[in-house]
């Protein structure tokens, strides 16, 4: 049976004063970063305040990071991946489309352990013209599948790197790509069915879980393989959570998450009932 969702009053303000935040990351060491609307870069210290240390000018949505704690951001005005150097604060461009195929709407990046990189390319918004693209260590951006084309947005692996878990927000859906032993793509499959939310930011919990950050409604949903999908937590005022987006694990155990409200300005702090998943922090040159 599914855990009954959580009060309002168990979630916490981690962080204010960040500019409608979308990504979200956290180094190896655990310094949570997040992105604002207009390409700024904030770092979140232990007593939650909210540094702004460089700006790219245009729109950061997905952020990842590597074992060195650089920074992976996506850019949508400049459709690109910044790599982000938080302690010499530079960047510069790390991938973009190649030539005849631009990102479009380049949305969310994750790492596997070997250091290739999922970029959702979600298209126009009910366009069905949404594609998931792979840079391996090293190598140029390639379209990896063009069967999760409804918005694809937020994404995870699972935890032995064998399949891409991927949110689609239109119609909402959690879908699976499974990452065959060549690196290819398998078949699309449909884990659970969303609509009519509008699902954004996805992250496995360790027992078998996944949450889910939801544009609309106001909520952190929860499915899980046998128990079915939930209600974790919801705000119908919007205040508390305001459109979240994106989820990363924090503390010792990794037993909360923080969301970003790209509907406000601030971090939300929300325990977990088990463990979350880290990412992957891949070594990188």
């Amino acid at each position: 049976m599914a855990p009954p969702a959580l009060d309002l009053s168990a979630l916490t303000t981690l962080a204010e004063g960040v500019d409608h935040p979308e990504g979200i990351c956290t180094t190896p060491d655990g310094t949570i970063y997040v992105g604002g609307e207009a390409g700024q870069i904030y770092r979140v210290g232990a007593d939650g305040v909210a540094e702004e240390i460089l700006s790219t000018g245009g729109f950061l949505l997905g952020l990842a990071a590597d074992a060195s704690g650089r920074v992976y951001a996506i850019d949508n005005v400049r459709k690109c991946v910044w790599r982000v150097d938080p302690e010499e604060r530079t960047m510069a461009v790390w991938a973009e489309g190649p030539l005849g195929r631009p990102f479009r709407t380049p949305n969310w990046g994750a790492f596997d352990d070997a250091g290739t990189y999922y970029l959702t390319d979600s298209g126009g918004w009910g366009a069905d013209d949404g594609s998931v693209w792979r840079i391996p260590p090293g190598g140029a951006p390639e379209v990896w599948t063009e069967a999760s084309h409804a918005f694809p947005n937020g994404l995870c692996l699972s935890r032995d790197g064998s399949a891409l878990y991927i949110l689609e927000s239109y119609p909402g859906a959690l879908v699976e790509v499974p990452i065959l032993p060549d690196g290819s793509a398998g078949a699309r499959r449909l884990l659970c069915d969303l609509d009519p939310a509008v699902p954004d930011g996805v992250a496995l919990l360790e027992d078998g879980s996944f949450l889910i950050a939801c544009y609309r409604p106001d909520a952190v949903l929860r499915w899980h393989p046998h128990e079915g999908i939930s209600t974790f937590a919801e705000d119908v005022r919007g205040t508390v959570l305001a459109a979240p987006t994106n989820i990363a694990f924090v503390g010792d155990r990794l037993d909360a998450a923080v969301v970003p409200n790209i509907g406000r300005w601030h971090l939300t702090r929300i325990p977990l009932p088990a463990s979350g998943i880290p990412p992957s922090y891949p070594e990188l040159p």
